[in-house]
C-alpha cells in the first residue's frame, strides 16, 4: 500500500494506492461455528460486486470517509486508488499507525462453495458478493481476519463478515518533502554566501 499526503492550501490529501484482498489464494485459517477454515474469493467476484455497488470507504468500519475511490479487479486481487479528504487519516498516515485494508460484505444467496474434504480445513470460495465497504484499518484494530460481526436491518438480519490484511506501507509526504527540499536549499545558499565572502 502506497500512501501520498499532498498538502494544497493547507488542507491535507491523502492518496492511497494498493489492493484491498488478494483472489483466488488462501486466507489464514479462520474460525466459525462448523470449525476453522480457509477462504478464497474466486477471480470476477469483487469485478462484479462494485459493477453492481460501488462501496464506501470508511476507516475501521465505524467512519464514513470523504473519498473519491476508483476499484478494479485484476489478476491479483481488488485494486484500489482512493484520494481521501480527512484530517485525521493524514495524522495516522504520518505516525505509521496505517496498517491495512480491510473490507465488509454479504454473501449473497448461492455465492459460496464449501470444500469440506480439503486439508489441513475445509474451504470456502465466495463467488458472489455485496461488498458494503472497504476500510483503512490502523494500530488500534485486531490483526489479520477478525470476526464477523451482525447487523440489524429492518425485521432481517444481514451477516456483515469482515476480512483484515495487514500490509507494508510506503508513505510520502509532501509537506515534509518540500520542507527538507527548501532546508536544504536554504544550506546551500548560506555555504555559497560563506564561500562569496570568502
Amino acid at each position: 500500500m502506497k500512501i501520498e499526503i499532498r498538502t494544497i492550501d493547507g488542507a491535507d490529501t491523502v492518496h492511497v494506492d494498493g489492493y484491498v484482498n488478494a483472489v483466488g489464494r488462501d486466507s489464514r485459517p479462520l474460525p466459525s461455528p462448523r470449525g476453522r477454515f480457509v477462504e478464497q474469493v474466486a477471480p470476477g467476484t469483487f469485478k462484479r460486486a462494485c459493477d453492481t455497488h460501488t462501496p464506501a470507504v470508511m476507516h475501521n468500519h465505524q467512519r464514513l470517509l470523504k473519498a473519491e475511490a476508483t476499484f478494479r479487479e485484476d489478476n491479483i486481487g481488488l485494486h484500489i486508488s482512493a484520494d481521501i479528504h480527512d484530517a485525521d487519516i493524514a495524522a495516522i498516515a504520518r505516525r505509521g499507525e496505517l496498517r491495512g485494508w480491510s473490507f465488509g460484505f454479504c454473501v449473497n444467496p448461492g455465492g459460496e462453495v464449501w470444500d469440506d474434504s480439503a486439508q489441513p480445513y475445509a474451504r470456502r470460495t465466495l463467488n458472489d458478493i455485496s461488498l458494503s465497504e472497504v476500510s483503512l484499518i490502523d494500530s488500534s484494530m485486531t490483526p489479520c481476519y477478525v470476526g464477523t460481526s451482525v447487523e440489524v436491518r429492518g425485521e432481517t438480519e444481514a451477516i456483515i463478515e469482515t476480512r483484515s490484511v495487514e500490509d507494508n506501507v510506503e508513505l510520502t509526504d509532501t509537506a515534509a518533502n518540500i520542507k527538507n527540499m527548501l532546508e536544504i536549499e536554504r544550506m546551500k545558499l548560506e555555504i555559497l554566501k560563506e564561500k562569496i565572502l570568502l
